[in-house]
């Protein structure tokens, strides 16, 4: 196994309760993987195809994680997760900064009125003939 994200056998079992059983199809790939593999996607923000080969097939990560969301399970799986949570040793916030231009948003001389093409169509010319 990679040095990617698994659960713990203590989140394991907090959140084994609360996954369906008996489910038809096929053999049923090992649901700590896939979770593991769901979790994983979901931090590091990759696609679901660019999932490692340790979690099991993409496709089966995928179509696990889409019908649980709709049926609202990862709301609990989460709430569950989160409440029996740890604090990492080595936890960091990411934020970023980006620096614009004061004029970037109209800044200076504030927000100039131009009317659309049609309103100036419809409008009497300025001029005189």
């Amino acid at each position: 196994m990679s040095a990617g994200f698994w659960l713990s056998g203590r989140a394991w079992a907090a959140i084994e309760p609360l996954l369906p059983s008996n489910q038809p199809g096929a053999r049923r790939v090992d649901d700590r993987r896939v979770i593991s593999g769901i979790i994983h996607v979901l931090r590091v923000g990759c696609r679901w195809e660019d999932c490692p080969a340790d979690y099991g097939p993409s496709t089966t990560i995928y179509n696990r994680f889409n019908p649980w969301s709709h049926r609202g399970l990862w709301g609990r799986i989460f709430a569950t997760l989160a409440a029996q949570a740890e604090l990492p040793g080595d936890l960091s916030i990411y934020s970023t900064a980006v620096r614009a231009h004061r004029s970037a948003h109209g800044g200076k001389g504030g927000r100039k009125f131009r009317p659309s093409g049609a309103r100036v169509a419809v409008q009497p010319p300025r001029s005189m003939p």
